[in-house]
């Protein structure tokens, strides 16, 4: 998945259970409508979509504003209603992230060694840094120190920051590949750069709701769908993808990935048959 997508879908949170309006609206969008539903979506079907995981009517109109303003909507008119279509920038982004969501090996490093990148953006263009390190984060990198990053395997850059780069100055990126040395094991440098018992304890937030059975049972399948697409991108972005010598005894990732793969095929059927009759 490329770097754009962290900006869209958010930083990371305390808790990958917070589900902000956005989150759970662009999991929506990506769930039902890209490369699926062609047709703009009344603001009406979202706001009855998302009444049920508790977001206000009042939060999905102005998140839908702002995902206007960012580029990844367009407004349309029905009639007296508003609707709402993905532009093809919204529609890439998204397919970007199902790359990962649907993937099946997620938490896997995507190949041996690392990558490690140094920028520098000056203090006028803010707002941009704020997009590379989030497009970085997104890509699982991590800061090592002062202007250092790292993140574990041959990391795409070029597409990760494809978005950004036209608009960095030249020569404002430095990237290399690396590998361990004799002598300089990277388990200090990992535990350094990444919060690995902090990753743990996303999977294990994860786990420990969608395991039940009770999990979604008072909520619509589509609902319920959208909230556990929602989770599982807020995992993803948790968690780097280190190999897993690094990760101690009994790593959660692969009951993480059973779990998702599990709830997200039981809820398919009937959260697709809801969003018919929404749409209907």
């Amino acid at each position: 998945m490329t770097g754009t997508a962290l900006a869209v879908f958010g930083g990371t949170d305390d808790s990958i259970l917070t589900r902000k309006p956005r989150q759970l609206l662009l999991a929506f969008f990506g769930e039902y409508v890209c490369d699926r539903y062609f047709e703009p979506l009344r603001a009406s079907v979202l706001i009855g979509a998302l009444e049920s995981a508790g977001v206000a009517a009042s939060a999905v109109r102005t998140n839908l504003d702002r995902m206007v303003r960012s580029g990844v909507l367009e407004r349309t008119r029905l009639g007296r209603e508003i609707g709402f279509l993905l532009t093809p920038h919204g529609s890439e982004v998204l397919r970007e992230a199902s790359v990962r969501v649907n993937g099946p090996a997620p938490f896997e490093p995507q190949s041996d060694g690392w990558t490690v990148v140094t920028f520098t953006v000056p203090e006028h263009l803010r707002d941009l840094r704020h997009r590379l390190r989030a497009a970085l984060t997104w890509s699982g990198f991590a800061l090592l120190r002062d202007g250092m990053w790292i993140a574990p395997g041959a990391v795409d850059l070029a597409a990760a920051l494809g978005a950004i780069i036209p608009d960095l100055p030249p020569t404002s990126v430095n990237a290399f590949s690396a590998a361990e040395l004799d002598g300089f094991p990277m388990t200090e440098t990992v535990r350094l750069a990444w919060d690995v018992e902090a990753i743990r304890t996303a999977h294990h937030e994860f786990i420990a709701h969608w395991e039940h059975d009770d999990a979604a049972s008072d909520l619509p399948p589509i609902t319920a769908r959208t909230i556990l697409v929602a989770d599982w991108l807020a995992l993803l972005r948790a968690d780097p993808r280190l190999p897993r010598q690094y990760m101690g005894d009994d790593w959660p990732a692969d009951r993480s990935f059973e779990l998702f793969t599990r709830r997200h095929r039981e809820f398919a059927f009937p959260a697709v048959r809801d969003f018919a009759t929404l749409v209907g």
